[in-house]
């Protein structure tokens, strides 16, 4: 069962500023009131923490939970959010048990559930790794290498990436070495790409087929890839990724837990994603 956090996060932040107002408008002053009825002439201010101590149990709640969800859901919706890699499509930039921090204000400020876009702040680069909704399952989360932009020509033919008929720079590094739950991957080759002057590090199998062919990426769509190339499903299998599908761009690992392999690697925490 998929659970919607940042819907749940709206309702509860909804639902207890409610009861915090109805409190303010309405409960606060009978309580007050029927407190002054029953002492006539109790000092006020000694009505007021008697009226306090007659407060219900949800109005008390809802006070205290009220500013944490909406620290919470302020920051998740417009700052900031965490994400844990399950899969290994992006070796060896991110491994399996990876957690991620994703900027949210990098493609445009949205709101939270309708997720419209109500301030333009920049749109993907050549190069970023981005989350996105993934367009045949809105509620799932996709992580991979925006490759093309709109109007860009995209090609991939024998393991190597074309943008607008210029190969890619890519340099072969050697034979790959995986740990943990990536150890499946011991063996692939390893490989340096260069995309827009920035580096990152990629895997292909020379032995095994993969998808072919060249696109065109029409407006409001971008072209994504995972960096492990033969074990991604991506826009070579699917099509692209609509600009409303945006979440982020990933920043930084802050912390590893494979699980699988049930070991913490201290040394990615902190490890910039590029």
């Amino acid at each position: 069962m998929t659970f919607d956090l940042e819907l749940i996060l709206v309702l509860g932040t909804l639902v207890t500023g409610l009861v915090w107002l109805a409190d303010v408008i309405w409960w606060r002053k009978s309580r007050m009131a029927a407190v002054q009825e029953a002492n006539p002439g109790q000092d006020k201010r000694v009505a007021k923490v008697a009226a306090k101590a007659q407060e219900p149990w949800y109005v008390d709640y809802a006070k205290a939970f009220l500013p944490v969800l909406l620290i919470v859901l302020v920051l998740r919706s417009f700052v900031a959010e965490p994400f844990r890699i399950p899969s290994g499509s992006m070796m060896p930039t991110l491994l399996v048990g990876d957690f991620i921090l994703v900027s949210k204000s990098s493609y445009g400020i949205r709101l939270p559930v309708v997720r419209t876009r109500i301030i333009n702040t920049g749109q993907p680069q050549r190069g970023d790794v981005a989350v996105f909704r993934y367009p045949a399952n809105p509620r799932e989360d996709y992580i991979k290498r925006i490759v093309g932009v709109p109007g860009d020509r995209v090609g991939f033919h024998g393991k190597r990436l074309y943008i607008n008929g210029e190969p890619v720079p890519q340099e072969v590094l050697g034979i790959y070495e995986g740990q943990g739950s990536g150890a499946v991957m011991t063996g692939a080759r390893l490989m340096e790409e260069r995309i827009n002057g920035v580096s990152h590090q990629v895997l292909a199998w020379p032995d095994r087929q993969s998808a072919e062919g060249e696109v065109v990426v029409p407006e409001g769509h971008y072209f994504a890839l995972g960096d492990n190339r033969d074990n991604s499903n991506d826009s070579r299998f699917w099509g692209f990724v609509p600009e409303e599908n945006l979440v982020g761009r990933a920043l930084f690992i802050w912390m590893h837990w494979d699980h699988g392999a049930r070991e913490m690697d201290f040394s990615r925490l902190g490890t910039r994603i590029q």
